[in-house]
């Protein structure tokens, strides 16, 4: 059995402003459209069903209703996790995933910088590059139980980053 953790980082948000708090923040066009030709992309690696797990801040779950939109993906299944946006660490991360169904092998997460750069890091056997905003990575591990991915350091299946804004 093989379990696979796609990290997804959110796409270009607004501007900060004292209008709106950071949780509010929205996506820009350009951040749409990045996100949508990631989606896309991703679309080229992986076509499987997936447990999808996204900050409620506007900006990340806002991604992952775009990549569920582009991949086919029932965007009423994107399930919020509160410590996606506020405190996810290598700490608190296993005992997000370790509530997971095992019968789920697909999981995607959509969230922030760093703890998106820092986990898949310290999770992969290879190390992982800084992920910029809309990049993806994957990660597999062979193991039956969500629980064990944090046991065992996982391969790099792909990393994709979006070209350079135009």
């Amino acid at each position: 059995m093989m379990k696979r953790i796609i990290f997804v980082r959110h796409g270009r948000a607004e501007d900060p402003s004292p209008l709106m708090s950071d949780f509010e923040r929205s996506l820009t066009t350009k951040g749409k459209q990045i996100a949508g030709q990631m989606a896309t992309r991703l679309n080229q690696y992986f076509k499987e069903p997936c447990i999808i797990l996204s900050s409620p801040a506007f900006r990340a779950l806002e991604t992952a209703i775009i990549f569920a939109r582009v991949n086919g993906w029932d965007s009423n299944g994107i399930r919020l996790v509160d410590s996606l946006y506020f405190n996810v660490s290598m700490n608190s991360f296993p005992y997000m995933i370790s509530e997971l169904d095992d019968s789920g092998n697909n999981l995607i997460l959509f969230g922030h910088n760093p703890s998106f750069t820092e986990i898949p890091d310290r999770l992969s056997a290879s190390g992982c590059d800084f992920l910029p905003k809309t990049g993806i990575v994957s990660l597999t591990f062979n193991v039956n139980s969500w629980k064990d991915t944090i046991r065992q350091k996982g391969k790099t299946e792909f990393f994709l980053k979006p070209e350079k804004d135009r």
